[in-house]
């Protein structure tokens, strides 16, 4: 079924190629082919085919330095002819399909039910009315009329069921259109750099065409497939389509092929893209796996066997791979889908030796579905994500999901409890009633009258059943997280994974970047040191001597990347615009206050001239780059922290701009009265050097330790990045939420101390720790350099500012703090970064915050959350947004809650007394959809207030009903009750009314009930006003009108309520009122504010016996050796399984082993497990391959899952992974998932395996 559609595109686009085939000189098949040519063949191929990457650009009619003419007509014709850089996304959920999934819902189908029987029963007239005798209720006050409009209970039933299912679609129909929204929002923002008419442009990744010329830049991810056409030192990470984790180096001349979706992890450079959207390798990956997702579904739609779609890993150390062009690869998937589907109902097949061969052949097509594709930086992979995110159910639930589900099953089997209990006592007394009281017969012909009576009954108990359980809940939280999401787009917070938002309200500690987080990202050099002397503001040209200065506007020129530079400001009297590397732009500023300029030096020097670069990157911490002399010698100029470079330089330029001799004891003096001044005042010291070298012999220049060494120091210049005005506040608002902040920066340190000091990250004379990484790695580490946790407890609760570190140290820090076990409550972290290397911190933290001005893509796609605008204070609105969520379902609960107490008690009480509920179905369900839906939308969108700041963070197991929410629930449940029972007991007599307890089956609507039913819900209305406030607050009404939404609800429901109450009629069981019974209903509602202040009153310390409810149990970690244990079992087990399984069972291990030995190889870069979130998408499997094990085990069904709906898999369906401690790779418990429900031998579900059935 997939390759049908992609037939037809390719088809189309051969008709297309075959009339346009004169136009360029290659068709979509030959680009295609030669893009699935690695290494050398590609080149080989290159050279048969087009002669070099010159003339493939002629073909292609573009050109390698001007790029393409960027004309309307000639970007359509390529766009048509190649295809656009676009993979389609999946098709969203229609809205009747979502009504589909909202009928699922259990207790609806049993008030479908019930209410189906209900209106055949009504229909159905018992012959020879012999009705009198049967029982003496019915006879009651019966008209005809009543007897007809029997029915009219059980449509209502149905329609109040048709409302809540449509309003549940709706929003998850608008919760899915607002995510589609924010995603193309994503996508939108994502721009890459491209050169048309000699012009460098940034265009939507989607506009990139086949023939444009990108440049490509350290922390990219390639969006196209190309041809690397030139640029220096660039190294790619493969790893997330080959899966080999050892970055590659790309060459002209050697490896020129660079992929979809792989990571530019140094240099620089660019290419000419020769495939884009469905053609690109990833866009080949992703058609694939649309192929065989709409298969699978095609077969679950047959009700055929489920075959296990996950293929057994292939050995990814196929030196080179060829994914199948794409139709052989959807048959290669069927293949594979069929051999995995071999083992069914127990019986070997015959054909499964045949199957295995195919597997064999098919391996292909397995390795093309097994590479997970990373997140591609094209459009629509986004949905996919999203889709899959609902598809996969090993995602694991956030703190507040799991609180909430654990809440509503406890209700939830309550509300069984009870609601069996009222049927089973109605039925018991009419029977007892009827045949042993009055001693009556059953005769036939009452059959259907004592029937009739059984479903009113049952019909009770389903009401009762449906206000217990609170469907809300999941609603509310949906609501109370897209409404967030959707506001903290406006507080330049742009949330990737939901759950983002609510971890980040119990966040503790906040690891913050220092360079354009705390700070502008602003830089400026504000004072040098050159020619001998230290001018503390920028000196005037003719005082640094002129070779000197040629020398200086050299370095800076051109030891930069040739996409930095400074233009002028957009509007008159601004600040000029600053392009680029930031710390580059500082420089070349430098350069034009010299009153110097950069761009003719780059012009007659241009970037293919250059001879050699070596690329900043972290280990380096400098950046170098060789050019030729007119006589044929070298000269390097090199530019980097000062005291690494300062430490390689063994000569300096003295005030004449000569050479002299610089010692180790005048490097100790100048870092003491130059460098240490300047880190003082906040400044970021860079030093610019060079070295000359001979042309024969010609320097090994691959051989970088002796090439950086020697150097003469031109000059040291202090660059100055001023801390955002807003920053200080922000986390001085942090400090006071409960919140510590620490700085993680590159910078030396004391640099880094001063700024922290302006930003108020520590106070002078406070305890605290300033230290840099390597004195950090030698506290934590033991004398085998291992990593232990109690030295890292020793140092984190002091640390706040870590400077000179590398990424891992920041990774070591935040994993350090997440695992600690000092302090009661497990740290909540998060951490801000915008670089490739910050993707494992960002990866660890609870929440990663990645920039979205200054953030490479790796950094976004490893965050949670994106800062639209770099700033440190949106983080705090983050904060506050987090805990209101968290406030929000707080106060949905405690109003729902003390709904439904009462409501549950009243209909228990009710039944049991009167052999009749006082709120009847349809009322229940009117009630319900105020306590649920309406509700949910009014309390779950509360603005936040500051006021959210002034309280520590709750924890991760404090429950959800503090002991406050309990009085208060108990409170009110109280007072209601309290009225509703005099109400129902001697409410006709202080209305004067007729009683409406007793009333035979179908007699009309009582006033008596009326006026319960209307008291009830006034008092829910105003209660609802109570339970905006939930920490024991006074006032109310404290900024009501700020939630316009609330003040609608309120209202409408107020409305509807007297439409109801007053020409409602039959199907609500309700007769109109007269105006002073309405008044007396509101005036009892108001009761409950007065009571609110009542309760707010009693102190909850004096009420010891209150008990929280909805909290967390940490589950503990299942040590290494349990998991082993469980390992051992199966080799038990194997030998009662006949010998067949046997050797099905030893390929399984052995290709386990494999797995285990690929992943050993790369874990050594990272061990321990991932965090939740990083199993929500296939695209997270391997989108961070330079740091990421698969923490998830080889998920590799035996016998087939008939039934994934299975609850023990939902439950837990992805066994804990041992914590590594040791590099090894984890532990895979073979996961054998089988139908848990047939086979009582399950080991506990925490186990590998959850159960395996014996009898195969």
């Amino acid at each position: 079924m997939g390759d049908m559609t992609n037939s037809d595109f390719y088809s189309k686009n051969q008709r297309n190629e075959a009339n346009h085939a004169g136009e360029f000189g290659c068709t979509l098949e030959d680009l295609r082919s030669l893009m699935e040519l690695r290494g050398t063949e590609a080149v080989v191929k290159i050279k048969e085919t087009y002669g070099d990457t010159e003339s493939l650009c002629r073909h292609l009619k573009t050109s390698p330095t001007e790029g393409l003419p960027g004309t309307d007509a000639d970007l359509d014709k390529r766009k048509l002819i190649f295809g656009k850089n676009f993979i389609p996304p999946k098709k969203p959920k229609t809205f009747l399909q979502l009504v589909w999934e909202a009928l699922q819902d259990v207790t609806l189908i049993i008030l479908e039910i019930a209410a189906i029987i209900s209106l055949g029963l009504s229909f159905y007239h018992p012959p020879g009315e012999g009705g009198e005798d049967c029982a003496a209720s019915s006879a009651g006050g019966e008209d005809e009329g009543e007897a007809e409009a029997g029915w009219i209970e059980g449509a209502a039933i149905l329609l109040s069921v048709i409302c809540v299912v449509l309003v549940t679609a709706f929003n998850d129909w608008s919760k899915e259109k607002q995510f589609r929204g924010l995603q193309s929002r994503i996508e939108q923002e994502q721009k890459f750099t491209v050169i048309r008419g000699g012009q460098v442009i940034q265009i939507p990744v989607a506009e990139i065409v086949v023939g444009d010329i990108a440049q490509i830049k350290y922390g990219d991810l390639l969006p196209a497939d190309g041809i690397f056409i030139q640029g220096n030192d660039l190294k790619i990470d493969e790893s997330s389509l080959t899966g080999e984790s050892d970055q590659v180096r790309k060459s002209v001349d050697k490896d020129p092929m660079l992929l979809s979706g792989t990571h530019v992890m140094e240099g620089s450079g660019r290419m000419l893209v020769t495939a884009v959207g469905v053609n690109s390798q990833t866009g080949i990956i992703f058609t694939l796996l649309g192929a065989g997702g709409e298969e699978e579904e095609k077969k679950d739609k047959k009700g055929m066997k489920r075959e296990d779609g996950h293929q057994l890993p292939v050995d990814s150390s196929h030196p080179s791979f060829h994914p199948p062009s794409t139709t052989d690869g959807a048959a290669g998937a069927n293949a594979t889908d069929n051999a995995n589907a071999s083992l069914v109902n127990g019986k070997m097949q015959d054909g499964n030796m045949e199957n295995s061969q195919n597997k064999a052949k098919q391996q292909d097509g397995a390795a093309a579905m097994e590479m997970q594709p990373l997140k591609s930086a094209e459009g629509g992979e986004g949905d996919d994500k999203d889709k899959r995110k609902a598809n996969m159910h090993k995602k694991e639930k956030s703190v507040l999901q799991g609180k909430l589900t654990k809440l509503a099953v406890q209700i939830g089997k309550a509300g069984l409890v009870m609601s069996a209990i009222t049927v089973i006592i109605l039925v018991l007394y009419f029977c007892i009633d009827n045949f042993v009281v009055q001693d009556k017969q059953w005769l036939p012909e009452c059959t259907p009258v004592y029937v009739q009576y059984f479903v009113k009954f049952f019909i009770i108990g389903v009401t009762v059943l449906v206000v217990a359980v609170p469907e809300g809940l999941p609603l509310a939280v949906t609501i109370s997280l897209a409404y967030s999401v959707k506001k903290m787009m406006k507080d330049n917070n742009l949330v990737r994974h939901l759950d983002a938002c609510e971890t980040m309200g119990n966040a503790t500690a906040i690891c913050s970047d220092k360079t354009g987080t705390l700070t502008t990202n602003r830089m400026t050099v504000v004072q040098a040191y050159v020619a001998d002397v230290h001018y503390k503001e920028i000196p005037g040209p003719d005082s640094i001597p002129a070779k000197t200065l040629e020398l200086l506007v050299n370095a800076i020129a051109l030891n930069s990347a040739y996409t930095t530079k400074i233009l002028p400001p957009e509007k008159e009297g601004g600040l000029p615009r600053q392009v680029g590397n930031k710390t580059e732009c500082g420089l070349l500023g430098f350069v034009l206050d010299l009153k110097q300029d950069y761009q003719p030096i780059r012009t007659q020097i241009p970037e293919e001239k250059l001879y050699k670069v070596y690329t900043f990157n972290s280990v380096r911490k400098s950046m170098s780059t060789v050019i030729k002399l007119p006589d044929g010698s070298f000269r390097m100029y090199s530019k980097g922290a000062s005291e690494i470079v300062l430490k390689k330089c063994s000569k300096i330029l003295n005030g004449a701009g000569e050479l002299r001799i610089f010692r180790p004891r005048d490097r100790d003096e100048m870092v003491k009265k130059v460098i240490e001044p300047m880190a003082c005042d906040g400044l970021r010291t860079i030093c610019i050097a060079y070295r000359d070298f001979s042309n024969n012999p010609e320097p090994e220049w691959d051989n970088e330790n002796d090439i950086l060494t020697d150097l003469t120091c031109i000059c040291v210049v202090g660059i100055e990045d001023p801390v955002r005005p807003e920053v200080p506040e922000a986390i001085r608002k942090c400090q006071r939420a409960g919140i510590t902040v620490r700085m993680v920066t590159g910078d030396n340190i004391n640099t880094a101390r001063a700024i922290a000091i302006k930003c108020g990250i520590i106070h002078p004379g406070e305890d605290f720790l300033c230290i840099e990484g390597k004195e950090f790695n030698r506290r934590i580490r033991n004398e085998k350099g291992e990593i232990e946790q109690e030295r890292i407890d020793k140092i984190w609760p002091k640390l706040r500012v870590l400077a000179r570190s590398s990424p891992t140290d920041k990774h070591t820090l935040v994993k350090g703090i997440i695992d600690s076990t000092q302090v009661e409550q497990r740290q909540v972290v998060a951490v801000t970064g915008d670089g490739t290397n910050d993707g494992p911190a960002l990866k660890k933290a609870d929440v990663g915050f990645a920039m979205g001005i200054a953030g490479t893509d790796v950094a976004k796609e490893a965050s949670d959350i994106i800062l639209t605008d770099d700033n440190f204070s949106s983080i705090v609105k983050a904060v506050m947004w987090g805990r209101n969520v968290y406030d929000s379902i707080s106060k949905f609960l405690q109003f729902q809650l003390t709904v439904n107490v009462v409501a549950v008690i009243v209909a228990f009480t009710g039944a049991c007394i009167t052999q009749d509920s006082p709120l009847k179905a349809v009322q229940m369900l009117w009630v319900n959809l105020i306590m649920d839906t309406f509700a949910s939308l009014a309390l779950a969108t509360e603005p936040p207030t500051e006021s959210l700041l002034l309280r520590k963070p709750y924890g991760r197991n404090k429950a959800l009903i503090s002991r406050t929410m309990m009085k208060n629930i108990l409170g009110h449940a109280v007072y209601q009750l309290i009225l509703i029972f005099t109400l129902l007991f001697v409410g006709e007599k202080i209305f004067k009314i007729d009683s409406g307890r007793n009333a035979p089956l179908h007699s009309p609507p009582s006033e008596h009930y009326t006026i319960i039913f209307n008291t009830f819900v006034m008092m829910q209305l105003f209660n609802e006003i109570n339970a905006r406030k939930i920490h024991g607050e006074r006032n109310v009404f404290d900024g009501i009108f700020r939630n316009p939404i609330f003040c609608t609800i309120v209202l409408g429901t107020f409305g509807v309520q007297i439409v109801i109450v007053q020409f409602g009629g039959k199907p609500f069981s309700c007769s109109p009122l007269q105006l002073d019974q309405w008044m007396w209903c509101v005036f009892i509602g108001l009761g409950e504010l007065v009571w609110g202040q009542v309760i707010a009153t009693i102190p909850t310390s004096r009420l010891k016996f209150l008990k929280e409810a909805g909290g967390l149990t940490e589950k503990p970690e299942v040590p290494e050796e349990e998991l082993n244990e469980d390992v051992e079992e199966i080799d038990h087990a194997e030998r009662e399984l006949r010998r067949g399984q046997i050797l099905w069972f030893r390929g399984l291990n052995r290709i386990q082993t494999q797995i285990r030995v690929v992943k050993a190889f790369r874990s050594s870069l990272y061990e321990g497990l991932e965090k939740p979130e990083s199993r929500t998408s296939i695209h997270n499997f391997m989108t961070h391959p330079e740091f990421r094990i698969e923490d998830s085990q080889p998920h590799i069904p035996l016998i087939d899952d008939t039934e994934l709906e299975d609850p023990a898999l939902k439950q837990n369906p992805s066994p804990p992974s041992s914590l590594n401690k040791n590099n090894s790779a984890i532990d895979s418990g073979i996961n054998l998932t089988t139908d848990t429900s047939k086979s009582a031998t399950s080991s506990s579900p925490g186990s590998p395996i959850h159960s395996l059935e014996t009898s195969l």
